[in-house]
């Protein structure tokens, strides 16, 4: 297998969204810098001309879209998350889709997708949603050390794209119930958050200082906060296995519930350390 070690990868694997996933993928590689190498898996030699002609029509159409992108292709053995993941080793982001029909087995999403997000060495964007909106990037905020690579991505991210970042938090109890708590300590609660949230921006802020922050503070349950900021968004950034607000991120109900609910792409970031 030859490809730079710096690039975007991006599963194939015939269907509609993944071709969405491949053209999303090739606009961020331009803004980048870096090449798309587009990975299709197979294990069935009689669907091995499928395969490459699969491969070959989505680096076709993403050519024409973005002409001065380097973009090659390979079709792969093996199970899909498996070799996915294992060229993520190599890779500055992993691109699929959000929903899998094509002539292969096991389609990219459900447990394809949710697997390379959660075992990828590298940022995971799952193409989902309107992939072509204008608005900002939203993260979800929490106390995490992952959390805190979520938040410097999302801010790179917004560089990128020369657009704002709302930034959520949850109160700790809201991810628990939803609604207005009567609680003696509830403003000391929204206080600490707060300053948390501020915490968490500061030094990213002087680092980006072309990016507007917009914080906001979640009374409710963080997937549809998060899905509801995401409206109209570019991308919603979350963290894995993250702790406090969103806690148990990613293998927990959170951040699988943004993966399948999101209206746009959603991109998770895990600490390879």
């Amino acid at each position: 297998m030859t490809r730079a070690k710096q690039s975007v990868v991006v599963g194939v694997d015939g269907s509609e969204s993944s071709a969405q996933a491949a053209r999303w993928a090739t606009a961020e590689a331009v803004r980048l810098g870096v090449p798309v190498h587009l990975v299709v898996v197979n294990d069935d030699p009689a669907r091995e001309g499928f395969a490459k002609q699969a491969a070959r029509d989505v680096a076709e159409r993403c050519h024409r879209e973005l002409p001065d992108v380097a973009i090659t292709d390979e079709v792969a053995t093996g199970h899909p998350a498996e070799e996915l993941v294992r060229r993520s080793d190599g890779a500055l982001l992993v691109v699929v889709g959000s929903r899998g029909h094509g002539v292969f087995r096991d389609a990219l999403l459900g447990g394809i997708s949710i697997s390379v997000t959660a075992h990828a060495r590298c940022p995971v964007v799952v193409v989902r949603g309107d992939a072509a909106a204008s608005g900002p990037v939203v993260v979800g905020v929490d106390n995490s050390a992952t959390n805190r690579l979520a938040v410097h991505y999302a801010f790179g991210a917004a560089n990128r794209r020369h657009t704002g970042l709302v930034a959520v938090q949850a109160l700790p109890d809201a991810y628990f119930t939803a609604g207005t708590y009567p609680l003696p300590d509830r403003q000391e609660i929204q206080t600490r958050a707060e300053l948390h949230l501020a915490e968490q921006l500061s030094g990213w802020c002087a680092d980006y200082p072309d990016v507007t922050v917009r914080r906001e503070m979640a009374n409710e349950h963080p997937v549809p906060t998060l899905c509801e900021a995401a409206r109209r968004a570019q991308l919603l950034v979350v963290g894995h296995r993250g702790r406090g607000g969103f806690a148990g991120l990613l293998l927990g109900s959170v951040a699988n519930g943004v993966l399948h609910h999101a209206p746009c792409p959603v991109a998770v970031i895990r600490s390879t350390g």
